[in-house]
């Protein structure tokens, strides 16, 4: 039985367990809600004491890995700021249309307020820093942080990744002998972190049982409701941004028919949408990028596999959705500034989701934290990842292809300017 099997049917069992203890005057089933909460929070924990050198490692290593601009060339510097502006946008899309879908989920409001108050509680750890609501001023001033290890102390993942990208560009600045230990050390380090990572999701089934279980037992029967409701907005917020965004753009930027980008993008989604994997999904981009779309080969054989391993805008959106949702359901209102931090920090850690099963959700611990929402929600949402992770990586490869579109348009109009 696979992993995600066995946590599907984990939550499920989770989330019946929580109706039955709601809907029971019984003091001894309630009495079970204490007892069971205590082991979701130990995985929690689990999953969060990973995350910084994951993601530490993960950016330091993206950095001194990559080529600088004289090997890169045209491709590689129309590909960063491609990359970048387009997971900005999509982002902000699933930031602005999220919430208003999200706040028609029928809650009940004493049940939030329970929420509310075990999130207090729960979200201590990510320490004051990243609860206070600062102003704009203050917000830019504390994107570097004075101390990297207080910052990592406080949870505050935005100044952390930050640092973490100026470290990794001094890096590359290092004789190549001292780079090359650096970059050995941060290596292991990312690899460590993920094999850990890979360790607390075995026990996945569990914490997502006990996460489930007090969840259900405070919402009753409208924690069923709101989960599906975060099946059907994000699966929404992927497709739609996909359609409105993505197809346009390889139309206008890369200068082919609509027809034609949807007949040869199709095979990759294919594979992308059963396979839930966008590298699963290259060789078909590949083949189709030369024999449908007439990529030049430099854009086929070096920006798609660039495109597929590092440009996520479907993690994007559904992370951006995910931690929107996590805030609905425990009822934290967030304003300007923690929409903008989540943004920021959303577009930043797509480059280091790991190629792990629930990568993005694992992920989206950092961005919970630099917002300051509670963490425990992740893992309700690991349990119905499957559905929209097939939306997120169908949109990954729509946004490969449509980039690649408008990347060889460029490079076929570059020996013109020359």
């Amino acid at each position: 039985m696979s992993l995600t099997t066995k946590v599907l049917i984990a939550l499920a069992a989770g989330l019946a367990t929580g109706i039955g203890i709601s809907a029971s005057e019984a003091p001894a089933a309630r009495a079970l809600v204490p007892i069971i909460e205590p082991l979701g929070t130990l995985w929690i924990n689990a999953i969060r004491m990973t995350v910084i050198p994951l993601v530490v490692g993960s950016i330091i290593v993206g950095v001194t890995a990559a080529p600088d601009a004289r090997t890169i060339g045209r491709i590689g510097g129309r590909a960063l700021i491609l990359f970048v502006v387009l997971l900005v946008a999509g982002a902000t899309f699933a930031a602005a249309i999220s919430p208003p879908l999200f706040a028609r989920l029928p809650l009940d409001p004493e049940a939030v307020r329970a929420l509310q108050e075990t999130a207090s509680t729960a979200a201590a750890a990510a320490g004051e820093s990243v609860k206070k609501i600062p102003t704009f001023s203050q917000w830019l001033v504390e994107l570097v942080p004075t101390n990297p290890v207080k910052a990592a102390a406080d949870g505050a993942m935005l100044p952390l990744i930050v640092f973490s990208l100026i470290l990794g560009l001094g890096i590359t600045r290092l004789a190549p002998a001292s780079r090359d230990i650096l970059q050995g050390f941060f290596k292991a380090l990312s690899d460590t972190a993920l094999t850990l990572v890979r360790w607390v999701l075995v026990a996945a089934p569990i914490g997502v049982f006990a996460l489930a279980v007090p969840l259900a037992a405070k919402l009753g029967i409208s924690a069923a409701g709101a989960l599906v409701g975060y099946i059907v907005v994000t699966s929404a917020v992927c497709s739609v941004f996909a359609l409105v965004v993505l197809y346009p753009l390889a139309a206008i930027g890369g200068g082919i028919s609509l027809a034609e980008f949807a007949r040869g993008v199709f095979p990759a989604q294919a594979v992308a949408f059963s396979a839930r994997s966008s590298l699963a999904a290259l060789p078909a981009m590949m083949e189709s990028g030369r024999s449908r779309l007439q990529l030049p080969e430099q854009v086929a054989s070096f920006f798609l596999p660039l495109a597929a391993s590092t440009f996520r805008i479907g993690g994007a959106l559904g992370i951006t959705s995910g931690v929107l949702f996590v805030a609905r359901l425990y009822g934290v209102e967030l304003g300007i500034a923690q929409l903008s931090t989540v943004v920021l920090t959303v577009v930043l850690t797509t480059f280091s989701v790991p190629g792990i099963p629930a990568g993005s959700i694992v992920v989206m611990v950092p961005v919970l934290l630099a917002a300051g929402v509670p963490v425990e929600g992740m893992g309700v949402l690991l349990g119905v990842d499957t559905i929209p992770d097939m939306f997120r990586t169908t949109t990954n490869v729509t946004g490969d292809m449509s980039a690649a579109v408008v990347v060889a348009r460029g490079e076929r109009a570059a020996p013109a300017r020359n």
